[in-house]
């Protein structure tokens, strides 16, 4: 494990924790943009709620969670293999800024889109990310 690992890991979370604790609390804010994307989702998953408030809400729950075991290092692959995963739905319908005819909007929505896609890398760093084994072990298999 790199000595930035653990500093870095609740880093990347702390965007999921903050952002998902808000959409737990206030689902309408981003039901309305979130729901063409959410709601293609529903149609092609069985059993997800078809209202798109819940698919937000049940999204920051996600981010909460995931976000929560990746910052306490605690299934660390898979939960930044989560985040990743849902992360890219979020961009779509958050961040599509080639639909934006408005130059002020479009920019702002080019800049939360490449961040998302910053925190992407981030998060597949994250999950392929193998602990290194320690130096006793190591210096043994060297020796052998």
């Amino acid at each position: 494990m790199a000595v930035v690992t653990p500093l870095a890991r609740p880093l990347l979370a702390s965007a999921f924790l903050t952002s998902g604790v808000q959409t737990i609390q206030h689902p309408e804010m981003l039901a309305g943009m979130a729901a063409p994307v959410a709601l293609a989702i529903a149609n092609r998953v069985p059993g997800l709620p078809s209202d798109a408030a819940t698919l937000v809400r049940l999204n920051g729950a996600v981010h909460v969670g995931a976000g929560a075991l990746l910052a306490l290092g605690r299934l660390p692959r898979l939960s930044a293999l989560v985040l990743a995963a849902s992360l890219v739905p979020t961009t779509l319908a958050g961040h599509a800024y080639w639909k934006e005819s408005d130059p002020g909007k479009r920019a702002q929505s080019r800049i939360g889109f490449f961040k998302n896609m910053s925190m992407l890398g981030g998060l597949l760093i994250a999950a392929t990310e193998r602990p290194r084994p320690p130096c006793v072990w190591a210096a043994r298999r060297t020796q052998g």
